[in-house]
């Protein structure tokens, strides 16, 4: 993980350029705010620039409280991004007793069926493992049979959903267990539509994993277990991870579905400084060209919030 360098100022120039292509497709008001007030905000406006589909990017800075984001309150395919919440429901269950890490339950293996021919898609019991090892190939290697089982041990997707009310976050929903979501991807176009089931919104995602981090919700143990595995992620190498500088510690989740990329999690920094980040993209031609996009939105950030770290730390010391 190199350092990279900042955008310049030249690129922000450019949004403007572009907005009218992505209006003619989306309309004014999905583009959101036509300026940004300062350089940062310009930067990022520029990375995020998607006249090719939509991108959305959400960041918040655990120190100072500082939010920014692009379209962050526009709905985006979550993909396996959703996947932090499942393992954040089965870990509350934890918590309260009613399962432990030591628990085996079974991986959901799916039975062949065409798109659409039933509401939800069959499967069938596979390899019982810990639900440890279970979380751990469902964050790490993104593993859609062991996010499955351990879905149906928390009650599916509405225990999830009732899970993130409780956490007090809006503007998320999870409609269907993986499987379905997998067999019948591919029908809409992310790029084109936008489609409200299983999706969030970029500063929903950025609550979500702030809140998670800080504890807010987890007890310590589970909030640790939680952090941890997904600091082991092995997915999406060319999306956060390769924007940030070596030395940084990325803990994330990616998503990949039908024409959308996305990548989610917690940078830590060497010097100390902690920020979330929600980046989807969608449309940009290929996966590789929506994982340099993700690079390059992450980079901006993580620049951007150590511009304003150094500033403040050169501040307080005069």
């Amino acid at each position: 993980m190199a350092a990279l360098a900042p955008l310049g100022s030249a690129q922000a120039d450019d949004v403007g350029a572009v907005r009218s292509s992505f209006d003619s497709v989306f309309g004014t008001e999905l583009r959101g705010p036509p300026t940004y007030s300062t350089d940062f905000e310009r930067q990022l406006a520029a990375a995020a620039e998607a006249s090719h589909g939509r991108i959305g990017v959400a960041a918040v800075d655990l120190r100072s409280g500082r939010t920014l984001s692009v379209l962050g309150d526009q709905r985006f395919p979550m993909a396996s991004t959703s996947k932090i919440a499942i393992a954040a429901t089965f870990l509350e269950g934890v918590d309260k007793g009613k399962w432990s890490l030591t628990s085996e339950f079974p991986m959901l293996v799916p039975v062949a069926s065409k798109p659409f021919s039933t509401a939800v898609a069959p499967v069938r019991p596979g390899q019982y493992l810990p639900a440890s090892k279970l979380l751990e190939l469902m964050l790490t290697r993104s593993n859609n049979y062991a996010t499955d089982g351990l879905l149906k041990v928390v009650g599916g997707p509405d225990a999830v959903n009732a899970w993130v009310r409780r956490a007090g976050i809006t503007d998320w929903h999870l409609d269907r267990d993986i499987a379905t979501l997998v067999r019948d991807d591919g029908a809409l176009d992310p790029a084109r539509v936008i489609d409200k089931r299983d999706s969030a919104t970029p500063l929903a995602m950025v609550t979500l994993l702030s809140g998670l981090y800080e504890g807010k919700w987890l007890s310590k143990s589970s909030r640790n277990t939680l952090i941890s595995i997904m600091g082991r992620c092995v997915t999406g190498r060319r999306r956060i991870p390769a924007g940030v500088p070596d030395g940084a510690m990325v803990h994330h989740k990616t998503g990949s579905l039908n024409n959308t990329s996305s990548d989610v999690g917690i940078v830590e920094t060497p010097e100390g400084d902690v920020f979330a980040v929600a980046i989807y993209v969608t449309g940009q031609g290929s996966r590789p060209n929506r994982e340099l996009r993700i690079a390059s939105i992450a980079r901006t950030v993580y620049n951007g919030y150590q511009s304003e770290s150094s500033s403040t730390r050169r501040t307080a010391a005069r």
